[in-house]
């Protein structure tokens, strides 16, 4: 009988149910929402948004998903996992495209951040929904193929591209907006459609039907207790603050640093997500499944953590030529995506599978949902900071997440809690 050798594709072909619905669904965001992000930051500054507007949007965006995810847990529980992935998506992604599509100044944008704050509540429902039914032992492999349908979505880059230099920055834009408001609506419907309730959304479900929402607030109590005491769910919370907190500098910056201080040309500014994501996903059927079949997952996070700061450095080192981008230019920024394409995904999904490898199983949704809560409330701070920092010198955003990346690396050196599951090791039969 042949059998698939590659353990992430093997994986794949084998989802069943919900973790299928959620992983195959998921390739539809890169003709939505993928198309349009290389170019959000500069077309806040195409419509005269400045640096410290863009920077203190991505903060208030961040603080709206507090108020989204601290309420996620009791919303996922009340209306279930599906349901609740369905209309929060419509809220988080479908109304702020139209909003972006439509924007003339700042305050269309701060409306559409306060909305798709609302994004934390479907967060939640769907990593419930995808992973509740799943074996832990495929945790990790799922959230890998999570990244890798991200990553293959940037391979539609082109047709942004081409729009922008076709019809503009701004005229592209927002079709790009409008047609990612059309196929999000289509992902949810295929998605509420394909999946179903999961066994634990069902009892969650029963366990607060007829109760109010102060009543199910105050059961945070207990929730936060069970958090505290868990030094493993507290790691995992750090871990993916500091990396959220990266990211969140990253998708606002990155572009803006390579626009406006390196003069790349507009028109090629979807080609590097699309660069970072193949290489992504090559690392991820390569030399990530190699590197994260132990039970311990310590060198991989600090493998995860200092690639991707060595990435960042490379960034800040790259010098700027006045008379536009040079050959040493884009190959300087080649190996900036080369190292950051293993590092920060490496670091997605060893920060989403520890956080799911060390929650309460019972209290999922709701611990899921507080640690969701205080990510974004550490994270938040950085957009407006690493936007007044982008106002001085477009590089020092990306100085402030090599410090934050140091200070991961030091914190899984010295405060590691190993998750002690041995369904994490690739079996050799995967492997031979």
């Amino acid at each position: 009988m042949n059998r698939t050798r590659n353990p992430l594709w093997r994986t794949f072909v084998e989802l069943r149910g919900n973790p299928r619905a959620c992983v195959w669904t998921e390739p539809l965001w890169g003709l939505s929402m993928a198309l349009v992000l290389p170019y959000a930051s500069v077309f806040m500054l195409a419509l005269g948004l400045h640096d410290e507007q863009i920077g203190l949007l991505a903060t208030i965006a961040m603080i709206s998903q507090v108020g989204f995810g601290l309420a996620g847990g009791i919303i996922t529980d009340r209306l279930g996992r599906r349901a609740t992935t369905a209309w929060f998506d419509v809220i988080a992604w479908v109304i702020p495209c139209l909003l972006w599509a439509f924007a003339e100044n700042f305050w269309f944008f701060l409306a559409a951040s306060l909305v798709n704050g609302a994004m934390q509540v479907t967060q939640n429902s769907w990593d419930c929904l995808m992973v509740e039914d799943a074996e832990r032992g495929q945790i990790t492999r799922i959230y890998s193929l999570v990244k890798v349908a991200a990553d293959c979505s940037a391979l539609f880059a082109p047709i942004a591209a081409l729009l922008v230099a076709q019809l503009g920055l701004e005229p592209a834009v927002r079709i790009l907006y409008i047609n990612a408001a059309i196929v999000m609506a289509v992902k949810i419907v295929w998605l509420y459609l394909w999946s179903r309730e999961t066994r634990q959304g069902e009892i969650r479900m029963a366990a607060t039907r007829g109760h109010s929402v102060w009543r199910l607030l105050a059961g945070y109590r207990g929730v936060l207790g069970l958090l505290l005491r868990s030094r493993g769910s507290l790691l995992a919370l750090a871990v993916a603050a500091l990396t959220a907190a990266v990211t969140l500098v990253n998708g606002t910056f990155w572009q803006v640093v390579a626009s406006q201080h390196l003069n790349v040309p507009d028109a090629l500014l979807p080609f590097f997500p699309m660069a970072r994501s193949v290489l992504s996903v090559i690392f991820f059927f390569t030399l990530i499944p190699l590197l994260t079949t132990a039970v311990d997952l310590r060198r991989a996070t600090l493998l995860g953590f200092g690639v991707h700061l060595a990435g960042q450095v490379v960034l800040v080192a790259i010098p700027a030529s006045a008379g536009g981008a040079t050959a040493s230019t884009y190959a300087f920024l080649g190996l900036c995506l080369l190292l950051d394409s293993f590092g920060a995904g490496m670091l997605f999904m060893l920060s989403e599978s520890l956080v799911a490898l060390h929650v309460d199983e019972a209290e999922r949704s709701r611990v899921m949902a507080l640690q969701r809560t205080c990510i974004m409330l550490a994270a938040a701070p950085f957009g407006w900071i690493s936007g007044w920092l982008s106002g001085i010198d477009r590089t020092y955003p990306f100085m402030l997440t090599s410090v934050l990346l140091v200070i991961g690396l030091v914190l899984v050196a010295v405060r590691w809690v190993p998750t002690h599951l041995g369904t994490e090791a690739v079996p050799a039969s995967e492997t031979a």
